[in-house]
C-alpha cells in the first residue's frame, strides 16, 4: 500500500510532463546546436595534436555526447523550484496532514518528468546518429557499464536531493534563486560540463573527485566513456558518490525536520 502511493505519484509525475514533451523535444533539438558548437571548438582545440590527456578527439566527442544525454535523464532540472513553490504557496500542508513521505513523493514525480525528458531527448538524437556515429569511440571493457549502472542511479538521487535541498530554504528565504544560481555555475564547471575534468591538472583533479559535483555528472560520464581507467578507481568513486548520497540526504531530512518547526510556528 505504501508503495502504492508513490506509485500513483510517478503515474501523476508522468501524465503531468506529456503535457510539456514539445518543450523538452525542443529543447533537446536546440542542444544539437550546443552539440555542434562544441564540436567545432574541441575540433579547433586538437588542431594539429592527436590527443589531450590522454584522450583523442572522438573520445572527447564521445563524452560531451554522453553528458548531452545524461543531463536529460538525471539532472534535476527545476525540482528545487518546485519544492520552494509549494512551500511558498502553503501546498506542503497537504503532506503534513497525510502518511505521504515527502521526498519520497517529489522524487518519484523527478523520476517521471527524467523518464519523459529523456525518452524524448533520444528522439533527435537518433536523428543526428548517422553524422554522429563516425565521431563516437565508446570503451569495449564490460565492467565500465556494470559500474556506471550504479552510479548512473546515485547520481540521479545525488542531483536531485541537492535540487531539494535549494527548495527547502524557502523556509527560511522568501528568494532562493541566487542559492541555485550559483550551485549551478559550480556544477557545470567542476561537475564537468565545459570541460572533461581531468584536463585539470593534476593536484585539482584529486580534490574535485572528493566534492559531490563530480558525481553529479562527471563520475558517470567518465565511466561511460572510459575515462575512468581501471575497475578499483570505480569502486572507489562509488564509495565516495554513496557517502555524499547518505550525507546529502541527512541534511535533506534535517532542513525538512527544521523547516517545518518553524513553518508550523509561522502558520501556527
Amino acid at each position: 500500500m505504501s508503495l502504492a502511493k508513490y506509485r500513483h505519484a510517478f503515474v501523476l509525475g508522468l501524465q503531468g510532463n506529456l503535457v510539456y514533451r514539445w518543450n523538452f523535444a525542443v529543447r533537446a533539438s536546440l542542444s544539437l546546436l550546443h552539440l555542434a558548437y562544441v564540436f567545432i571548438l574541441w575540433g579547433a582545440a586538437f588542431s594539429g595534436q592527436e590527443s589531450l590527456a590522454g584522450f583523442n578527439l572522438s573520445q572527447t566527442l564521445t563524452y560531451f555526447v554522453t553528458i548531452l544525454v545524461l543531463q536529460f535523464f538525471i539532472s534535476a532540472m527545476n525540482e528545487d523550484y518546485e519544492v520552494s513553490e509549494e512551500i511558498r504557496n502553503g501546498l506542503i500542508n497537504q503532506f503534513l496532514l497525510k502518511p505521504i513521505h515527502y521526498f519520497s513523493y517529489r522524487f518519484s514525480i523527478f523520476v517521471a518528468a527524467r523518464l519523459v525528458s529523456g525518452s524524448l531527448a533520444l528522439i533527435p538524437l537518433l536523428l543526428a546518429l548517422p553524422l554522429l556515429w563516425p565521431h563516437l569511440e565508446y570503451p569495449t571493457a564490460t565492467w565500465t557499464y556494470v559500474a556506471a549502472v550504479p552510479a548512473l542511479i546515485l547520481s540521479a538521487f545525488l542531483q536531485f536531493t541537492l535540487a531539494y535541498c535549494f527548495g527547502l530554504l524557502t523556509f527560511w528565504f522568501l528568494e532562493i534563486q541566487s542559492f541555485i544560481i550559483l550551485s549551478l555555475a559550480v556544477e557545470t564547471i567542476l561537475g564537468g560540463q565545459v570541460f572533461p575534468l581531468d584536463l585539470l591538472p593534476a593536484p585539482l583533479y584529486e580534490l574535485s573527485s572528493y566534492l559531490p559535483y563530480y558525481y553529479q555528472m562527471y563520475f558517470p560520464a567518465a565511466l561511460l566513456t572510459g575515462r575512468i581507467a581501471t575497475p578499483e578507481a570505480a569502486i572507489q568513486g562509488l564509495g565516495i558518490q554513496l557517502f555524499w548520497v547518505l550525507a546529502l540526504y541527512g541534511v535533506a531530512q534535517f532542513l525538512w525536520l527544521r523547516g517545518l518547526r518553524r513553518h508550523t510556528a509561522v502558520g501556527g
